[in-house]
């Protein structure tokens, strides 16, 4: 107990440096995050930051004005929007830290897929078409020896609950789901087990990236005008992380709070969820590699080209 105490001590005066070092440089931050995993880590920061607004929304399309318009400074948006937003407004934001790994999970009732080798032959029920899940399925299948129009057969649906009802009324089939729906699922149905984490696929393949599922950007004026506000949240954001990945128990009740996902849903989900920090010349590597894939699956997904050296942030 008394060990227990003593970290929270620290991480709360860490904290209050942080937030003291925002206050002084005189810049309110404005930061908004989509609902699930990619604001995951940002709760125990919203909790104990009573200057900063934190808006978290439902749908992607809502995080786009607001950063355009200037009525979001911080964006935790999906890889590849970070990407396209900054080929479609001149480069005026810059990607700041990767929040989350990768999400997806192959889910299947039984034992019969221990390797993504086994995943030949089979009937593989997914959303996500035209998007970074298709893109990263058939990257990491082909990667394998494993024709994705050939090999499989990749029936695509329009939501995950859609990919669920299919996987528990088939035999032979497998499921893609992300998280936290995976979690959802294995609560409500009974029979079901995650086979593949397709994170750890990725890592196997030995390349010099990461599949990549949320990224924090910025404002560049935002950026250039108060560097030192975006370098002391940058610092609280980490510890927050940090903070959520060592407390799931605490961290889920205020992702409930927050209304981000259930609490009950996000005390399973969140060792899966991947939720990380990482910044400066590690950022840059994983996530000009993983939009590199993108790129050559379909340049539309980036934004039609990859971003410049400015689009990485350093502090």
């Amino acid at each position: 107990m008394y060990r227990f105490i003593k970290k929270t001590m620290a991480f709360l005066c860490v904290l209050a440096l942080v937030l003291g070092a925002a206050l002084a440089e005189g810049a309110d931050l404005r930061v908004v995050a989509l609902k699930g995993p990619t604001a995951m880590g940002l709760v125990k920061l919203m909790s104990e930051d009573e200057r900063a607004r934190f808006d978290i929304v439902a749908a992607v399309d809502e995080v786009a004005p607001l950063l355009v318009k200037g009525e979001a400074d911080v964006a935790c948006v999906p890889a590849n929007l970070a990407s396209v937003l900054y080929n479609n407004t001149d480069g005026a934001v810059q990607v700041v830290a990767i929040n989350t790994l990768g999400v997806l999970y192959i889910v299947e009732k039984g034992e019969g897929v221990q390797s993504v080798a086994d995943l030949a032959g089979r009937t593989i029920y997914a959303s996500g078409k035209g998007a970074t899940p298709e893109y990263a399925l058939n990257y990491i299948l082909k990667e394998n020896g494993i024709d994705p129009a050939a090999d499989v057969d990749i029936e695509w649906k329009s939501e995950h609950a859609e990919c669920l009802a299919a996987l528990t009324a088939s035999d032979a089939g497998v499921a893609m789901l992300p998280q936290p729906f995976v979690t959802t699922a294995l609560m409500k149905s009974e029979g079901l087990r995650v086979a593949l984490d397709l994170t750890a696929e990725w890592d196997r393949l030995g390349v010099d990236s990461s599949l990549i599922t949320g990224v924090a950007v910025a404002r560049r004026a935002f950026a250039e005008e108060h560097p030192d506000a975006l370098d002391a949240f940058l610092d609280g954001y980490a510890a927050s992380v940090e903070w959520v990945n060592a407390n799931t128990e605490a961290a889920a009740k205020l992702v409930g709070e927050y209304d981000i996902v259930p609490e009950q849903v996000a005390v399973q989900a969140l060792p899966a969820c991947n939720i990380t920090f990482i910044a400066g010349d590690e950022m840059k590597e994983k996530l000009s590699g993983y939009l590199a894939v993108l790129l050559e699956a379909e340049p539309k997904a980036v934004g039609g080209a990859l971003p410049g050296e400015d689009f990485y942030y350093d502090r």
